[in-house]
């Protein structure tokens, strides 16, 4: 999950993105009226920009339903009475800085952009991140989905409003380009880990700044690891060294200060694992070990305030169809393909098409359904299987040579079996993704 993914974001369509040189930029005479106290006017024969500074005063009309107090109101009306110019840290100035921010952390992120634009102290809440500080700690998540159809090329999609955005465009060597990567989305930002020539490198999207930067290094960089993120930290566990050694070490990132902090080892080395966190413990599942690289049936908790690994007998949910290819190396196999709503562990099993999910207290996988008909794969590549607030999220399509589309399919478990809702549905010759 990536909580605020972006300050300035594109003009969306429902199956098209623009770039962001055609970003609709907007005059906003009438919208500082507006934050100053004064009631937009509208008209007939508008145009599209118009509407759209219309929808955003709508939208921050709703403000002015937030209960204030006697003395708040009193203070603007001998403000304004006595001549005094407002403050503008106030922001609404009808409302005040404590309620304007207590509207604004609830309004949906696309419209930070906006909001940003009105002048400097909306543009200050929302570039230096403490919007979205405030709506960590207030509990306000609102999940969307990037992933990369294209080499150096990320887009964003919002499920809710069910709305594709651009990225902008990655800078780096071919040899960035060309190389195997993994994703992570923590706090305000998305990692994205590659290799150039021989070291690997991390490139860090900002949603504060809306641009791409580099030369982030890990305490003991690797690739083929297992991770997960929760609010602002993340942990990443496991994976290979730069001379293909696997690795037991694990290290936590925090995206507020952008510091990495190395961890106890876990018990076993491991790659190609997958990581969760679950009842404020990060898990990581599965994976390559031991010294003839089998498969590892087992999973380690990792317990946060005790900084204690525990290990946890078949946690892994492995596969029980008759599709598994006995010659199949270990590493012909994607990662356990896991995710965790609502601190229920659930698991993709690719080979039966089966949807799974983890019995904590037996320690047992269960089939509770079916993944979506075309979630097509290649031995899982190619799927990807992720938690999105309440929903469990199923990204894959039908593929042909050299094309194909990626399907979007969305189900929430507490509203019983699996029922698969196609969100929607994009042409793309491949993908990765991550939240």
């Amino acid at each position: 999950m990536l909580e605020g993914r972006s300050c300035l974001l594109s003009r969306v369509f429902s199956s098209s993105c623009q770039p962001e040189s055609k970003w609709p930029y907007m005059s906003y005479r009438r919208l500082e009226d507006f934050a100053n106290g004064k009631r937009p006017l509208g008209f007939d024969g508008e145009d599209d920009q118009e509407r759209r500074e219309r929808k955003l005063c709508k939208l921050l009309n709703c403000c002015e339903m937030v209960e204030t107090t006697q003395s708040s109101s009193e203070q603007s009306e001998d403000q304004q009475q006595a001549g005094v110019p407002s403050d503008s840290d106030s922001l609404i100035h009808r409302i005040g800085r404590d309620n304007s921010i207590s509207c604004l952390i609830r309004c949906s992120r696309s419209a930070y952009g906006l909001i940003a634009c009105l002048n400097k102290s909306f543009r200050s809440l929302v570039r230096t991140g403490e919007l979205y500080k405030l709506r960590r700690q207030n509990d306000v998540i609102e999940h969307w989905i990037y992933f990369s159809c294209h080499l150096l090329e990320w887009e964003a999609f919002d499920p809710n409003q069910r709305r594709w955005m651009h990225l902008p465009r990655m800078t780096s060597n071919e040899c960035f380009m060309c190389s195997d990567k993994e994703s992570l989305a923590v706090g305000t930002e998305l990692l994205v880990f590659g290799k150039e020539v021989t070291s690997h490198v991390i490139f860090r999207y900002s949603v504060l700044t809306n641009s791409w930067s580099s030369g982030m290094r890990m305490n003991a960089p690797r690739c083929l690891f297992g991770s997960a993120s929760l609010k602002e930290i993340a942990i990443l566990a496991g994976g290979c060294n730069s001379l293909g050694s696997i690795l037991s070490s694990a290290e936590l990132y925090n995206s507020e200060t952008q510091t990495w902090e190395t961890l106890p080892s876990m018990n076993k080395p491991r790659k190609m694992c997958s990581g969760v966190f679950m009842d404020e413990k990060f898990y990581v599942i599965g994976g390559i070990g031991g010294s003839d690289s089998k498969v590892l049936t087992c999973g380690e908790e990792y317990d946060l305030k005790a900084r204690t690994w525990t290990e946890i007998p078949n946690m892994s949910p492995g596969r029980t169809g008759a599709a598994g290819e006995p010659d199949m190396p270990a590493t012909g196999e994607a990662p356990p393909l896991v995710a965790v709503v609502n601190n229920e562990l659930y698991a993709a099993d690719y080979a039966d098409m089966e949807v799974r999910k983890y019995d904590k207290e037996r320690r047992l996988w269960l089939t509770v359904g079916r993944l979506p008909e075309r979630a097509v794969s290649m031995n899982g590549w190619g799927l990807a299987f992720r938690a999105c607030g309440d929903r469990l999220i199923v990204i894959g399509g039908p593929r042909a040579l050299g094309e194909g589309f990626i399907e979007i399919n969305a189900w929430v478990p507490s509203e019983g079996p699996p029922q698969w809702n196609l969100l929607a549905r994009k042409q793309s010759v491949s993908f990765s993704n991550f939240y």
